[in-house]
């Protein structure tokens, strides 16, 4: 079931859209491992896995992993990924 999502965190997805740059690939799959768990729809354990030649899955689905086996609720993900676009939005300038 997804989680519910504050209105922070929606206006943040809209925002990390709205850069000027694009982010690196590292902070690109900060903010997909952070999404996914904010959101957890589907759930990580019910999510499928990469097919053995989707490399660029296969790093969307470890990001995701890290954060999900640090333990992070659906909640601290959301916060964390408001916190990590308001970073993006001063190092990459914004269009808002």
């Amino acid at each position: 079931m997804p989680a519910q999502q504050s209105a922070e965190f929606k206006k943040a997805v809209e925002e990390s859209r709205k850069l000027k740059a694009k982010p690196s690939d590292d902070e690109l799959l900060q903010l997909y491992g952070l999404f996914k768990q904010g959101s957890q729809d589907p759930p990580f354990e019910d999510s499928p896995n990469p097919g053995m030649f989707d490399l660029k899955g296969k790093a969307k689905k470890g990001a995701w992993k890290k954060i999900h086996d640090e333990g992070v609720s659906a909640e601290d993900a959301q916060k964390r990924y408001v916190e990590l676009v308001e970073k993006l939005k001063e190092k990459h300038g914004f269009e808002g």
